[in-house]
């Protein structure tokens, strides 16, 4: 036998340490990425669906749905929604834009995340496509507008808590991310040769 048989208050710690290492090794590895799936699948914590084209259904019922804008402490761009709110039928095709600047003298790069409000909707708030998929790089003074597609799938007018729903608030926030390495190194000062010969 490789290990003794552990007896007593030994015992006890031991099982108790296992039971810790076994804990942080599921929360840390296998619960955010089911919790992600779920809430991808589900809609819930206000997580949005994705789709690759529109919906083939379009409702006369209408949703209102109103756009929100913030900056993460320390991100130095301006950020907003060009329109504050629209009305959309359930089904239908919607395109809003946002506006981001960067009004700093030096290249800033940002990533998006977002939210929908209520949770109910979250699931039922279907992008196409939306800025918030991939990084954004602005030059110094640049404003960009950026589009985000979506529809509101009909299916939400038969959830039980979804049918509910009037009124959609779709919220993003901007986070500063380290430069891509090509911009990175646009950017870096050449070192001059310390051996060079005048």
């Amino acid at each position: 036998m490789i290990f003794p048989r552990l007896q007593g208050p030994a015992r006890t710690a031991t099982f108790l340490a296992a039971m810790v290492v076994t804990l942080a090794f599921t929360t840390i590895v296998v619960i955010p990425p089911f919790y992600d799936w779920f809430c991808r699948v589900t809609g819930f914590g206000g997580t949005t669906s994705v789709a690759d084209a529109g919906s083939d259904v379009v409702l006369d019922q209408t949703v209102k749905v109103r756009f929100d804008a913030s900056l993460e402490q320390g991100m130095p761009w301006t950020f907003k929604p060009v329109e504050r709110s629209m009305e959309i039928r359930i089904g239908e095709t919607g395109l809003a834009f946002y506006e981001a600047h960067n009004p700093t003298d030096r290249v800033v790069a940002g990533t998006a995340s977002y939210n929908v409000f209520p949770n109910a909707a979250g699931g039922y708030f279907t992008k196409i496509d939306c800025f918030c998929f991939q990084e954004q790089v602005l030059q110094p003074g640049e404003t960009v507008q950026m589009p985000v597609s979506f529809y509101v799938d009909p299916a939400m007018v038969d959830d039980i808590e979804g049918q509910f729903v009037r009124e959609i608030v779709l919220s993003y926030t901007f986070h500063e991310t380290p430069l891509p390495d090509e911009q990175a190194a646009l950017e870096t000062p050449a070192v001059p040769n310390a051996g060079a010969v005048n």
